[in-house]
């Protein structure tokens, strides 16, 4: 059984991983109750805590797409969306597309 494709992918799926342990992060402590800003239109907050489980609740403009990040890999992984698809997504988030003028 020859395994060496799979054994490649694992290796580059591995190196990935300590690239992104790499990438520099801000690392906040907060309490329930309390919040961060990001930029002047995102406010992210502590609902609760309940064990090892975290509520947030997170306001943020219409038009910034907010995803938990298994959902937005698997958006990613699945590659830009056709014309339609991009119409059902911006529908499902409650997007209007821009009009196009008219012909007269």
């Amino acid at each position: 059984m020859d395994t060496s494709g799979e054994s490649s992918w694992r290796s580059a799926k591995m190196a990935n991983r300590r690239t992104e342990a790499r990438r520099p992060m801000l690392v906040l402590t907060r309490k329930a109750n309390q919040s961060i800003m990001i930029g002047d239109s995102i406010e992210i907050s502590v609902l609760s805590v309940f064990g090892e489980k975290v509520r947030l609740g997170i306001d943020a403009p219409r038009e910034v797409p907010v995803f938990r990040t298994e959902v937005f890999r698997e958006i990613q992984a699945q590659g830009p969306p056709s014309d339609e698809g991009r119409e059902a997504l911006n529908a499902a988030l409650g997007l209007v597309a821009d009009a196009e003028p008219e012909d007269t």
